[in-house]
């Protein structure tokens, strides 16, 4: 059996190598929804009763699942925020711990699904919308 070596196909299978790799890579990527929320707040409340028990069977809920954090306690270590939140609730996209888009309050269950869905496509999150 001879064996030979041809550079073009050597290179070709380490670009294929390496796109396999990335793409593996972008897909262990963890994203997550945070929900900022505190007591007392009447619309984390209208989100809980309108929009919770359905969020984790959703595409949206199996792209970025659901994290909550308290607005009074300091912000958890293993996540980076642009900026302070004002607001509950507010819903922050994270990617590996990163904010990379936010939507400040709740403006209903009928708002709320096309902006989260915006939110996934335009951070560039692959996800099925279809279910």
């Amino acid at each position: 059996m001879e064996i030979v070596f041809n550079t073009r196909n050597a290179i070709a299978q380490l670009f294929a190598t390496a796109l396999v790799f990335l793409t593996a890579t972008a897909a262990l990527a963890e994203t997550t929804l945070v929900m900022v929320e505190e007591a007392g707040c009447i619309w984390c409340a209208r989100w809980n009763a309108e929009v919770a028990p359905e969020y984790p069977k959703t595409a949206e809920g199996r792209a970025a699942p659901l994290r909550r954090i308290d607005k009074t306690a300091p912000v958890p270590d293993d996540l980076t925020l642009d900026g302070p939140v004002r607001f509950t609730p507010t819903f922050v996209l994270v990617q590996d711990g990163q904010e990379i888009d936010r939507m400040e309050g709740y403006p209903g269950e009928d708002f709320f699904w096309p902006l989260l869905q915006r939110m996934l496509i335009e951070s560039g999150i692959e996800y099925d919308a279809a279910g």
